[in-house]
């Protein structure tokens, strides 16, 4: 019962979040992430994503997985770290999923996807679990058995086959691609949607 109290004032809050930031938009005030300005249309679907998953998953128990490639890489080595672009990106993406109260990370055991993860372990206190792409689908039910909200950090190959694995739908990612955010929530009775957004530079520059 206390739970469940704690769960409703927590999606309260997020409604009235979501409610302020939607007057900004209708004001033309844009949303503003670091120093990239949304458009209206995008402000208004960034509302959408990171608060109503939120606000759905207290009565609900949904699991909202959040799925992104690494970001930008300083080259085509075995392990290379990011590149300043890349940096940059991981900071944008820890900005953008900063109110989405993420309760798993995950990534492989790559410095590019560590990386990537570590603003946001920062930022939220989590600790990044590492998991093996070679066995996505052992994976793939892992996740879909603890409910909560994750954020999962892979690769061009691994990312959409993972998406399609959870239930969602994904289309193959090209080499220099690095803008995609998926966030798949699964229900409790099954079935699961996707949402795809773009943030940042939508191509490695």
């Amino acid at each position: 019962m206390q739970q469940n109290t704690y769960l409703l004032i927590a999606s309260c809050i997020l409604g009235l979040v979501a409610a302020m930031h939607l007057v900004r938009v209708i004001r033309g005030q844009p949303l503003t992430i670091g120093s990239w300005k949304m458009p209206f249309g995008a402000s208004l679907l960034w509302i959408l994503v990171v608060t109503f998953p939120a606000q759905a998953q207290a009565p609900n128990e949904s699991t909202v997985i959040y799925l992104v490639r690494h970001a930008e890489k300083v080259d085509d080595s075995r392990d290379p770290p990011l590149s300043e672009l890349g940096l940059e990106r991981a900071l944008l993406l820890a900005q953008m999923l900063r109110d989405a109260d993420l309760t798993h990370l995950h990534s492989t055991d790559l410095e590019r996807t560590r990386d990537t993860a570590n603003p946001i372990a920062l930022q939220t206190g989590l600790e990044v679990q590492i998991y093996n792409p070679q066995h996505l689908t052992e994976f793939a039910g892992l996740l879909r058995s603890i409910p909560g909200r994750h954020l999962v950090v892979g690769h061009s190959n691994t990312t959409p086959q993972l998406v399609r694995l959870l239930g969602g739908k994904s289309s193959e990612i090209a080499d220099d691609e690095y803008d995609r955010l998926y966030v798949l929530t699964i229900k409790p009775k099954g079935g699961a949607t996707t949402v795809l957004v773009r943030f940042g530079t939508p191509r490695a520059e």
